[in-house]
Formats: structure tokens, C-alpha cells, sequence
């Protein structure tokens, strides 16, 4: 038999209004259109599909059979229309989001709640990117988005601003360098210092303090997660260098002290790289413009509660 799925919804539109005028109403062709398919049906099935001479029209066992085809079939053709009219209109798709550092949860987990709300449509994950090559893995379009302080020049990609933040220098209000108003590279040589579990070519206070400087740190303890650094440093066990955004709340507490690097301070940005082509796509837009509006929020947040 060569079935259509025409011929699966002629079989479903007879069992449901009971005969061939409404079916063809439904169907919106004409009813000798209707019992001409229905003979060619039959002639392929080699049985009868209906009982004729029933009203309303019943469908014979064989009928039957494809009814229940038609069942299994037709919703899900039609879940697979919706699903690509999704993604023609920008409703939904993949956002699958791969992030170059720890602290970025932070700010993060917000700006996919506000997301999911706006786009319920759209199926989103979050891989921590220190644990694979994030940028090639974009590239194979393994995943969507990636947050990363290090433009590169890749061709297809693009690398869209999100916005800029400080390294700070963290540590008990007990330690001697809390008197100090900046800490400089030579500070470090004597002292623990507690990171996350990543390369130093990725951590901002080596590839842009202690590297340059040419400085070693006295020891080096690895920390997944901000809040276990800090109540480490609060203990006076080391000190670290983390994103203003994570120990801005810190301000108040009298446990800690922090402190820019150098007497300028550094200033780092966030990029979310995409492929050019998803760059535009309504609900990469708006994630991205999420990303650039949450740490506003959270400092707006912050001088309030100061």
C-alpha cells in the first residue's frame, strides 16, 4: 500500500462526523473527490474499509486498523508542524549554553528565569565550559551560546558585549593586607591563594596581575564553588581574587575586606559568543539583552540595601 497522510485524515474525518458530506466539509474538498480517494484506498487495501450501509458509516475491522494508525500518527505530524512553525517564528529552538567561569552561576541562574518565562518553548542547559573547548564546541553547534571573557577572532562567530566588571581582591578583615587601600602582584608572593579549579590562563588575577608581574603565589588552593572561598578566607585560611558581582554583598560584612588590584583597578568584560546566524534569533536577543541588564540589577540591588 502506498498511504498518504491524506488518506489517514480521510479516515479519521469519516469515523468522526459519520458520513462523507461532513468529512468532505472538513476535510474541505469536495465529496465526490472524497469517495474517489476512498475507492482508491480500498483498491490498494484490497478490502473494504467501510460499512455502507450503516449510519452513521462505520468502519470495518480493516477501517479500523488504520484508524488506529491514523491516531498514533497524525498528532504527532501535527506536534512536528508546531514544533518547525516554532522555529520558523523564533518561538522556539535550543539554548544550550556553555560558561568559561564559575562565578557566571551567579548572575546567571536569574537571567534564565526571567528567560523561561518569556520563552517557555525553548529548551535550554547549561554545560560548564571549563571542562570541555567551549568555542570549537559552538562551532560544531554542540551548543548555542558561550560566556566568556576572551574574544577571539573566529570566523561565523560573533561576540556580543554583555558587560564590564572588576577582579577584586578578598580577604579576612584579620589579614595584614586588609590595611592596605590596593594590592599590587608582590603582595601575592607570600600568600595561599584560593581559586576556582581552572587553568591560569583563564584566571583574571594570573593572566592579568601575577603573570605579567612574573610573581608566584606562596601556594595555590583549588575551590569549586564562591561560597566555600569565602568562608575559607573569612577563616583566614588564604585570600582570592573574585568578580565584583560576587562579593559586592560583601561590603557590610565586617568579616571581610576587599580590595581593587593596582591603583586603578582592573576592569574585565563579559561576552556571550554566538553563531552569526543565531545571533539575531528573537530569543537569543533577548537573552542576551537579559545578560546585559541583570548585574545593573543586582548593583542597583546592592546600594539599596547599603
Amino acid at each position: 500500500m502506498h498511504l498518504e497522510f491524506r488518506h489517514l485524515r480521510t479516515i479519521r474525518a469519516i469515523h468522526e462526523e459519520g458520513g462523507l458530506a461532513k468529512a468532505a466539509d472538513t476535510l474541505h474538498i469536495t465529496q465526490s473527490a472524497l469517495s474517489h480517494q476512498i475507492k482508491g484506498l480500498e483498491a490498494q487495501a484490497g478490502v473494504e474499509l467501510f460499512v455502507r450501509r450503516s449510519k452513521p458509516m462505520r468502519l470495518s475491522p480493516a477501517g479500523m486498523k488504520l484508524l488506529r494508525l491514523a491516531e498514533e500518527i497524525l498528532p504527532r505530524i501535527a506536534a512536528l508542524e508546531e514544533e518547525f512553525s516554532g522555529l520558523r517564528s523564533g518561538k522556539s529552538g535550543r539554548l544550550h549554553i556553555a560558561i568559561e567561569c564559575h562565578a557566571c552561576f551567579d548572575w546567571l541562574l536569574p537571567v534564565l528565569e526571567g528567560f523561561r518565562t518569556a520563552w517557555p518553548d525553548v529548551d535550554v542547559d547549561i554545560r560548564p565550559g571549563l571542562q570541555f573547548e567551549a568555542l570549537p564546541a559552538l562551532m560544531r553547534e554542540e551548543v548555542d551560546l558561550v560566556i566568556s571573557s576572551d574574544p577571539e577572532d573566529l570566523p561565523g562567530i560573533d561576540f556580543t558585549p554583555l558587560f564590564d566588571y572588576e577582579p577584586v581582591f578578598v580577604a579576612s578583615s584579620q589579614h595584614p593586607l586588609a590595611a592596605k587601600n590596593f594590592i599590587e602582584a608582590e603582595d601575592f608572593r607570600d600568600e595561599l591563594l584560593i581559586t576556582y579549579p581552572v587553568e591560569r590562563a583563564r584566571l583574571d588575577v594570573f593572566s592579568q596581575l601575577l603573570i605579567p608581574a612574573g610573581v608566584e603565589p606562596k601556594g595555590i588552593r583549588q575551590v569549586e564553588l564562591s561560597a566555600v572561598i569565602l568562608l575559607l578566607v573569612a577563616s583566614n585560611r588564604g585570600v582570592s581574587v573574585l568578580p565584583d558581582w560576587v562579593v559586592r554583598e560583601l561590603r557590610n560584612n565586617a568579616s571581610y575586606v576587599t580590595r581593587p588590584l593596582t591603583s586603578t583597578g582592573l576592569t574585565r568584560r563579559l561576552y556571550g559568543a554566538t553563531r552569526a546566524d543565531d545571533t539575531t534569533k528573537p530569543f537569543m536577543s533577548h537573552v542576551l539583552k537579559l545578560a546585559r541588564t541583570e548585574p545593573l540589577k543586582l548593583q542597583r540591588k546592592t546600594a539599596a540595601a547599603e
